[in-house]
């Protein structure tokens, strides 16, 4: 027996939460369905904040203009201006569901600066406003009455009429998911699924993401037919703490928003030879020119010197890398941090329209899961968050519509069958095959690539893939042997994505095409299963 529902959202970050929150307002019975706990996603994570207008000095244009800008040609104009307008009543909802901004002395909200944004626009809370976003958003899922949460449980395909050779249009019907804690594949119907699962950062060998970036959204909607766009625009924040670890701390763009300084390893402020927006020029020319600085020298990272930021202002504005900075012996004040970029956000993704429809009906996605057109070839600092909570709005009434004019169909979903499979005694499998897809995007596909690294990752990564495919279909799954699964099928995307782009443009740059090619700049390429 399958469990129903009126819609089904898979992910737990501010995208998720906002879709489920406003469809449950509106009367729908809904479903989350996390993998972990729901409080562990991407927008937990973030730091810097959320972009919007909300400013005398400000205005939308010139917020279009910066993102397009950052986008480097590759935005689709109506979709920034579209997304963009509705950022301040956005923001207002957002404090309407608790979330407190930060404010100045005298009660004015707090907005900070960062790379690429010609004026103060960002609304923060202090330097943890994902977390801050999350615990209200939380808060009202908790106390919502159709809302049923499902943590621990790994979404694993999703069911379309296709799949079941049902007449008519191809729709979604429902999909399986794998309970972590039983080990057993549950089926759940619903007319509508929301992808809000975030990006791929796992992907890469060093990343700010959390675990869970496994890339599962994507992979279900490709090996359903969804269209799926631009993944070779993969953001490397420029600055995260330098450790030995895989993972890394994220320092905030925001704090070079306040003045830190980046600095190479002879003390030399060098941003200026790479742009003349020196330490606030759009984070994939500040990536870039780190990378430059430590190829240069063979120093494993740079400096990024905040000693002339009042030491009131850093425990007031970043009170969060401050401790975590002083626990690995940097004192702000009087030491520099030693920063190296990392994977940290995915531009390209599942196509969807301005209500976050995808080319399957019933299908919707937002948050970094989705490709809306409004980041281009580059993102701009903080307008992820405001992009999740616009579209997640905007998709609520679409899926408002779209349950009213579509009708139920009455079947039964055939339940999950594992078939002759066994319990895997080779996990050394995939703990190797988990490092190797992991190192080889790091090594081939970072932020400087070549059309011979690229294709000597896609010979690795199809290499990967036919060991993954034949050990899926002979093994009963489990959530490491489905997270790798989707990881190779997402990189290969990314690496077959970057091979069809011959110019460098925004986030990728290739030594082989240094220029960009004016006849690719609407383009937008893309790929799909079907």
């Amino acid at each position: 027996m399958s469990q129903s529902y009126d819609v089904i959202v898979i992910g737990s970050g501010i995208a998720g939460l906002s879709f489920a929150l406003k469809v449950a307002e509106a009367g729908q019975r809904v479903a989350i369905i996390t993998k972990k706990n729901s409080a562990e996603s991407n927008t937990n994570y973030a730091q810097g904040g959320i972009a919007a207008v909300t400013s005398q000095t400000d205005d939308v244009e010139m917020h279009v203009a910066d993102t397009l800008d950052a986008g480097d040609g590759l935005c689709d104009e109506a979709s920034v201006r579209e997304i963009l307008s509705d950022g301040a009543a956005s923001i207002e909802e957002l404090a309407q569901r608790g979330v407190s901004f930060t404010q100045l002395d005298d009660g004015t909200v707090s907005l900070g600066k960062e790379g690429g944004h010609s004026q103060r626009r960002i609304l923060h809370v202090k330097d943890v406003t994902g977390k801050a976003i999350e615990d209200a958003l939380l808060h009202g899922i908790a106390s919502s009455a159709n809302i049923d949460t499902f943590e621990h449980h790994f979404a694993v395909e999703l069911i379309t009429a296709a799949k079941l050779n049902q007449p008519g249009a191809d729709r979604v019907l429902g999909l399986y998911a794998l309970n972590t804690k039983t080990e057993q594949v549950e089926t759940f119907q619903s007319r509508v699924v929301l992808l809000a699962t975030g990006g791929i950062g796992q992907v890469y060998q060093y990343t700010t993401n959390p675990f869970i970036a496994t890339g599962d959204g994507i992979a279900m909607a490709y090996r359903a037919g969804v269209e799926v766009r631009n993944m070779e625009f993969i953001q490397f924040h420029p600055t995260a703490f330098y450790s030995r670890d895989s993972d890394r701390f994220l320092i905030s763009e925001a704090v070079r928003g306040e003045g830190a300084i980046l600095r190479n390893l002879n003390g030399e402020a060098f941003m200026e030879r790479y742009d003349e927006r020196k330490d606030l020029a759009p984070r994939d020319i500040v990536a870039r020119a780190i990378d430059s600085e430590m190829k240069q020298t063979g120093a494993r990272h740079v400096w990024l010197d905040t000693r002339d930021i009042p030491l009131k202002k850093l425990h007031d504005h970043f009170p969060n890398i401050y401790d975590f900075c002083l626990k690995q012996g940097v004192a702000l004040e009087e030491d520099m941090i030693p920063v190296v970029p990392a994977a940290h956000y995915l531009c390209g993704g599942v196509k969807t329209n301005l209500s976050g429809e995808t080319s399957l009906a019933g299908l919707y996605a937002c948050g970094e899961v989705a490709c809306t057109g409004l980041h281009g070839a580059n993102r701009l600092a903080s307008n992820s968050l405001l992009e999740a909570v616009v579209m997640a709005n905007r998709g609520a009434t679409a899926v408002g519509k779209y349950l009213k004019t579509s009708h139920a169909v009455a079947l039964e979903l055939p339940n999950w069958v594992d078939g002759d499979v066994r319990d895997s005694d080779e996990r050394v499998v995939l703990l190797h095959n988990w490092d190797e897809v992991k190192r080889t995007m790091w090594d081939y596909v970072g932020i400087v690539r070549s059309t011979k690294r690229l294709e000597r990752a896609r010979t690795r990564i199809q290499a990967l893939e036919r060991e993954i495919t034949d050990y899926y279909w002979n093994f009963k799954v489990d959530e490491s042997l489905l997270e790798l699964r989707n990881m190779i099928l997402v990189a290969g995307l990314v690496v077959d994505c970057a091979l069809q782009r011959s110019e460098s443009r925004g986030l990728h740059y290739t030594l082989d095409f240094t220029d960009k090619d004016e006849a690719l700049a609407d383009s937008k390429v893309r790929m799909s299963a079907s």
